[in-house]
This record gives C-alpha cells, sequence and structure tokens, in this order.
C-alpha cells in the first residue's frame, strides 16, 4: 500500500478520506487507496445512490445488503464508498454513475475513467 501522506488524488494533490462510517477502502482505512492486493482498483470515491446500488446489484455486487460475517454494515444512499474504476466507468456508460469525490478518489482511477468524466460527475 502506498503511504498515506505519498499518495495523491485525480487533482494532483495529497488523496484526502473518502469515508469511515461506514469504514471504506480496499484496505479498510477510510481512504481509497491501492497496492498489488487490490486486483478491482477500489480507487474511485463515490457517495452511492439508489440508483448505483440497484445497478451494481443486478450487476452481482449486492453493496445493500448488510453481512456481517465481513463486518459490511450494507451501504444506502449517501453513503461514501470506495468503488472499482471498472464498475464506476460501466455505471457512467449506462447512465448510473455515481457522484465523485474528487479530492478523495486515487489518481489510479485515471487508467480507466478520464477527468473529464471525474468531473462531470463530482459531488462537490
Amino acid at each position: 500500500m502506498a503511504e498515506a501522506n505519498s499518495a495523491k488524488n485525480v487533482l494532483g494533490s495529497e488523496l484526502q478520506a473518502c469515508c469511515t462510517d461506514p469504514m471504506t477502502g480496499f484496505y479498510r482505512d477510510g481512504s481509497c487507496h491501492t497496492g498489488p492486493q487490490d486486483r478491482g482498483s477500489h480507487v474511485v470515491c463515490a457517495r452511492v445512490t439508489e440508483a448505483f446500488l440497484s445497478y451494481t446489484k443486478a450487476q452481482g455486487n449486492d453493496l445493500s445488503t448488510p453481512r456481517p460475517e465481513f463486518n459490511f454494515p450494507g451501504l444506502k444512499p449517501g453513503d461514501g464508498w470506495c468503488l472499482c474504476a471498472a464498475r464506476w466507468k460501466e455505471a457512467l456508460d449506462d447512465g448510473v454513475a455515481p457522484p465523485v469525490v474528487l479530492a478523495a478518489t486515487h489518481e489510479a482511477a485515471l487508467k480507466t475513467v478520464s477527468l473529464d468524466d471525474l468531473k462531470a460527475n463530482a459531488a462537490e
């Protein structure tokens, strides 16, 4: 994992926290850090919407149902979550991409999605 203080966001500044309630991130540290173990590239910090939660559930990734065995509370609209860049791009292409927190989205997202697309869907 990259050092927290050296990770950059898509704007080129220090990566900010995405969400700690619920605790998000591949490393469950509240930030969209990435590393070699993160094969899904969970680098896009989004504020999930009902449309996105329904969409990703239909794609086989149910993020709304609690899974206590994985210490996962289930997401509700408005929650912050580090999404896989490819899933966010799929949702964008299908018209249901949730808003993105640019300061908390890791620069690695730019390998999959354009800065223009991220900015056009910015939450802030």
